[in-house]
């Protein structure tokens, strides 16, 4: 049995990075966002992650910029942790330990060493009860340090970090919560309130939702349920305080920020519509439609160049000062309910599941980042409360990645179900998937499971529904006009007594399907569609079933609602082992022969991996995770990893009833996924962006400069007088004056090492010249290579060796004939 600590369950990307509202650096190239318990710092231009802040234990409740230095970041955490960052190199500078739960964080600049924060009344959070409180910093060299110095600053606050702001200069606090509009001075330490009036009007909802203050003048500008937000003036004296109404927005305003300069006014809500108000002609408005989701969060960039907006799927969108979009990061989309479950694409490699209404979300683990997003109901997505809209119900490719099958339903007022089964071809010019064949109402009734043949021949997909009822789709070709076209049809209906299928899945090699009817098991052949056996032993209703795989094919395992986890040998047709367990979620690695079985018990989920030959289980993991586990998947590795047998090939992916998507790894691969995350920004020039092409060009580089190393020799090393002067500090070192004497000193090269290196030379070329002198043999010269031209160089004439054996065999003539005429 593999140790326990060898494994490790870790959360893997696919955080919520909506959550909190996200931060622009000073200079607009840095986007930091909370996500789940750690720091996402990206580049605006790229998008590339340059940095993660790992170090909380919690879910991070708050950001803020350190007002003293703006390349430093204050982080917190629900379990009442705050941290220091310097998130341009990612590094962790200080932690403070607090006693209370944090829930937003402030900081300003008028009040140097303080941070501000919101925490429960008597820190329990079940009260509905919370305060602003101001945190003073302590001042030590320290590493770690306990925040004991703790004062209260406003009473009875709402927990929404939307809900209060502080105003440019640090003069004022604004608050918001129900019907009332709450204005704290520091100075004279007196506080202001101004409340609505509530209606019984059905267009009218005067709740506060949201409120910013004016970069440059004394302006309060709130956002409210009913889609209206006030601009509230003269706030110092209650009597004589006003405020003007603006209106757009049908639903809650979720968010406001004012520009820098505090010339616009951005709003945003439900209508996924960035809405930019004129601060002195509030008239007058621009627009930036269809972003997606509902916009939560708006924010502006220091420089004002740059707006971000985080929404309520998931996604952060990157805009220019002159509403367009820049660019999107979208991260894993987990709405309401996840009832495709977790999918394996073999092709692109990523993560399948639900993603916007209607949709598919093609997920990156390694990069934590969608692909693409596919939409399947093709029908436009009315936002309205109480509409029945279609969802994508089950989701199924082939073994290699060429088909995909898919489910949508929609159950209307009447409980009639809406059924439509939709099969993909992939397409190599797109790369996506393409609409191949629509199925109207596939089956009566729902459709419980589906699943591909794994075999080589023609492709073939299997449907079961409550009806009672288990199809096999196969593809065929149609002739027309333009010559045969593939499509599917179906093949085969199969029924048993009239009960309800259940679930069905297909053996390793494809040459058996087992379907599940209420409490009977059924095989069947593919080939024939002959009914060759059936199992009735367990009492209960059969939920999952799974077949063994590689040495273990003979086996077939099935779970039942009656906690009982049983496996059946196919070659003798009998019960083989069985297990108490509330097994809820049943997985097979199809690149091993073990099984993964999440059981249910007192709240908690236990992980047992196994092999079907063996009841006995080779890996235990008790509370894998707090509640239910939803769906499990095994997708495939990069590279064999030996230290744990059943893990080697493969990944295990889980998502909780919490929609947190999970991991299991060994502990060598998390120390991996550690360093790659300290590592992911890493760029040899600060000014140069880690982009993937950068990198290229990196590695394009290193290769030349190797080239050229081995063919020229290498440069004279620096000296060490050099070394000793550019690492000694400035402050410690002579006057330039006496030392440039020394350093001239120590760049000249030495006489006599010269003189004996002439001589060898020397030596060597006349030894040379004695050699070709006695080579009296002539040299043939190509007429077709090009004649090298004697050169001067530095007033001197440089010949080739040829010229000079040439001139040696001048020199050699004897020419007295010619004095003796």
């Amino acid at each position: 049995m593999v140790e326990s600590d060898e494994v490790r369950v870790v959360r893997c990307g696919g955080s919520r990075i909506h959550y909190r509202k996200a931060l622009f650096s000073v200079d607009s190239r840095f986007l930091l966002c909370a996500a789940g318990n750690r720091v996402q710092v990206l580049s605006t231009q790229s998008l590339e992650c340059q940095h993660i802040l790992e170090g909380h234990s919690s879910l991070v409740s708050g950001l803020v910029l350190n007002p003293a230095n703006h390349l430093q970041l204050y982080s917190c955490s629900v379990d009442g942790i705050i941290k220091l960052w310097d998130f341009t190199d990612g590094l962790l500078m200080k932690t403070f330990h607090t006693r209370y739960k944090l829930l937003a964080l402030y900081a300003s600049a008028a009040h140097p060493g303080v941070l501000f924060g919101k925490i429960p009344m008597n820190n329990e959070e079940a009260s509905g009860l919370f305060q602003l409180v101001a945190l003073r910093l302590p001042k030590s060299s320290r590493q770690e340090e306990d925040i004991a110095e703790l004062s209260c600053v406003l009473m009875d606050v709402s927990p929404s970090p939307g809900a209060t702001c502080f105003s440019s200069r640090g003069e004022y606090i604004a608050s918001v919560k129900d019907l009332r509009l709450l204005v704290y001075f520091f100075s004279s330490q007196k506080a202001f309130s101004f409340s609505l009036k509530a209606t019984g009007k059905k267009e009218v909802n005067n709740v506060f939702t949201c409120v910013d203050c004016h970069p440059k003048e004394d302006c309060i500008a709130t956002g409210h349920m009913d889609g209206k937000i006030r601009l509230w003036r003269n706030f110092n004296q209650k009597k004589t305080y006003t405020y003007c109404t603006m209106h757009w927005h049908h639903s809650a305003v979720s968010d406001l920020a004012f520009t820098p300069e505090g010339t616009n006014l951005l709003s945003g809500g439900v209508e996924s519509v960035l809405v930019q108000w004129r601060y002195d002609e509030p008239q007058k408005r621009d627009y930036l439609p269809r972003l997606g989701g509902t916009i939560e969060l708006v924010a502006v960039s220091p420089d004002g160049s740059l707006l971000c907006t985080s929404h309520s799927d998931n996604k952060l969108t990157i805009i220019h000062s002159s509403l367009k979009v820049a660019s999107v990061v979208q991260g894993l989309i987990r709405g309401g309910t996840v009832r495709a479950g977790l999918n394996f694409d073999p092709r692109s490699r990523a993560l399948v599941m639900n993603g916007r209404p209607g949709h598919l979300q093609f997920y990156c683990l390694e990069r934590d980042l969608q692909l693409y997003s596919l939409d399947i109901v093709q029908q436009e997505i009315i936002h309205e409360c109480g509409l029945q809209q279609f969802e994508v119900a089950h989701v199924a490719f082939d073994a290699k990645g060429a088909w995909l099958a898919t489910v949508e339903e929609r159950t209307g007022k009447r409980s009639d179900v809406e059924l439509c089964l939709k099969l993909w071809a992939y397409d190599e010019s797109s790369q996506s998937f393409t609409l191949n064949t629509t199925v109207m109402t596939p089956h009566d009734d729902h459709v419980v499971a589906l699943c591909f043949c794994p075999g080589s021949g023609t492709p073939m997909l299997v449907t079961a529904g409550s009806d009672g009822c288990f199809k096999a789709w196969v593809l065929g070709f149609d002739s027309d006009e333009e010559g045969p076209k593939p499509g599917w049809s179906c093949d085969f209906v199969g029924t048993y007594h009239g009960l309800g299928a259940a679930t069905c899945c297909f053996s390793q090699d494809g040459s058996i399907l087992a379907v599940a009817f209420e409490q009977i098991v059924t095989v069947w052949s593919p080939l024939s569609w002959e009914l060759l056996a059936t199992f009735c032993q367990p009492p209960g209703h059969i939920r999952e079933l799974c077949f063994g795989r590689q040495s273990c094919a003979r086996y077939l395992l099935g779970s039942t609602s009656a906690n009982l986890l049983c496996c059946w040998d196919l070659l003798t047709c009998t019960l083989h082992w069985s297990a108490k367990l509330n097994v809820v979620v049943l997985k097979g690695d199809p690149w091993s022969e073990y099984v993964a079985a999440f059981a249910h018990a007192a709240d908690v989920t236990d992980l047992f991996v196994f092999k079907p030959s063996e009841p006995r289980p080779t890996y235990v993991h008790r509370e894998v995770c707090h509640g239910q586990v939803l769906h499990a998947i095994f997708t495939l590795r990069d590279s064999v990893e030996d230290t744990c047998p059943w893990l080697s090939k493969s990944c295990l992916y889980l998502l909780t009833e919490n929609l947190e998507l999970l991991l299991l790894c060994t502990r060598a691969e998390e120390e991996r996924r550690a360093m790659s995350c300290t590592t992911l920004g890493a760029a040899p020039d600060e000014d140069v962006l880690a982009t993937p092409f950068s990198m290229l060009l990196q590695r394009v580089g290193m290769v030349a400069q190797e080239e050229c190393r081995t063919a020229h020799p290498q440069p004279p090393q620096s000296s060490v007088a050099v070394r000793e002067l550019l690492q000694t500090p400035a402050h410690v070192l002579p006057a330039a004056t006496f030392l440039c004497a020394l350093f001239i000193n120590s760049l000249l090269i030495s006489r006599s090492h010269k003189d004996v290196s002439n001589m060898e030379t020397e030596d060597s070329d006349g030894d040379r010249e004695e050699e070709e002198e006695d080579d009296d043999t002539d040299v043939d010269m190509d007429p077709s290579e090009p004649q090298k031209v004697p050169t001067f160089t530095d007033g001197t004439l440089t010949l080739t060796k040829v010229q000079e054996k040439e001139l040696r065999k001048v020199r050699k003539l004897d020419l007295s004939w010619l004095t003796g005429s």
